[in-house]
């Protein structure tokens, strides 16, 4: 076995593939479609499938091959609507998996990426060390991995896929839209809304927690448990964010974890899902946070473990006039001393249940 068929499963990478890249030629499918063969999807292959995508497990293609016999052949077999983004050319494989990355927006580190031939995983292994690459002799047992076997598979989690094509929709409608942004965002009629978290939500947000790289201003790993805890404390608000539009439901896409003393208030999380990083509602949620602090006469702080990947939290935080207080073992310590109050976006409407 080759050094990059597999990579050690351990506790920690559960869950941690979020999208599964699939060769096509004696992968997927028994055969060699270039050479004329009569392939046909490995059986099961084609139930793998289809049990990752109810995982919310998402999936593409990275092929050489021509496109459109590739495409009509997936048609054919009743699997074309579960590969998002598929790339099918005759370029190297590491630049299709950057491109899928590119497309879903995600860490490149999510990335499974599955092929019969050594010379392609090395490739990929080679330019992109952080994906886990495996041998297509190990398909039957694929679903057993630990790194696609998510903690929960909750309802979101099922129409993960449809959620990703909705975003596929928008953003083409957006390439396609001449004028500013904000008139773009103001056709969608975006409704963002802010609910204290229930113990229905947790599955959810355990699962948001484990997956959000990029707008996470922690990074830090909350256990279900730990969510209900915060979730029953009178010291602790746990917030969660739902976002919608013209299109359809995003479904919960952030979370906000403060922590309140008499005089100051702390964000000890706070994280939005990165497909919804081009829509502004990060700082919606963020302005909202710092209203209702001033409200009760509190002083807002947050805490940041900044690194190269969640820049643009760091960069909400200082746009909405948090300045470092404090810094112990990496932790930054943020205050907003600001006494204004920061307004919210014409093209987004503020729906809130705060429950008290």
């Amino acid at each position: 076995m080759d050094a990059v068929t597999v990579i050690e499963s351990t506790s920690a990478s559960r869950g941690r593939v979020k999208c599964l890249v699939w060769d096509l030629d004696c992968t997927l499918w028994d055969g060699i479609l270039a050479e004329g063969d009569a392939v046909e999807p490995f059986a099961h292959v084609a139930r793998l499938v289809r049990a990752l995508d109810e995982r919310g497990i998402l999936q593409s293609v990275a092929s050489k091959n021509d496109a459109e016999p590739a495409l009509a052949a997936l048609e054919r077999f009743g699997l074309r609507e579960y590969f998002l983004y598929p790339q099918i050319h005759w370029g190297p494989k590491s630049e299709s998996i950057r491109a899928i990355a590119g497309d879903l927006n995600i860490g490149i580190d999510t990335l499974a990426f599955i092929d019969d031939q050594a010379f392609e995983r090395d490739e990929v292994a080679s330019a992109h060390p952080q994906v886990l690459c495996i041998d297509s002799a190990h398909s039957a047992s694929l679903d057993e991995m630990p790194e696609l076997q998510p903690l929960f598979v909750t309802e979101e989690s099922k129409l993960r896929r449809q959620m990703y094509l909705q975003d596929a929709n928008r953003d083409a409608v957006e390439r396609r839209f001449d004028g500013p942004k904000e008139d773009f965002l103001a056709t969608l009629d975006m409704r963002f809304r802010i609910e204290r978290a229930k113990a229905s939500d947790l599955q959810r947000l355990e699962e948001l927690v484990a997956r959000t790289n990029q707008l996470n201003t922690t990074g830090r790993i909350y256990s279900y448990g730990q969510l209900d805890d915060f979730r029953r404390s009178e010291r602790h608000d746990l917030w969660t964010a739902g976002l919608e539009d013209v299109y359809g439901s995003y479904g919960k896409i952030g979370l906000a974890l403060v922590e309140k003393d008499d005089a100051v208030w702390t964000v000890r999380a706070f994280l939005m899902s990165c497909r919804v990083m081009s829509r502004g509602v990060g700082t919606v949620f963020l302005h909202w946070l710092i209203n209702r602090a001033r409200e009760h006469g509190a002083v807002l702080r947050a805490e940041m473990i900044p690194n190269e990947r969640n820049r643009m939290m760091y960069a909400t935080y200082r746009f909405a006039g948090f300045s470092r207080i404090a810094n112990s073992d990496g932790v930054e310590l943020l205050e907003r001393r600001s006494d204004q109050a920061p307004g919210y976006p014409q093209y987004v409407r503020l729906l809130v249940e705060q429950g008290d």
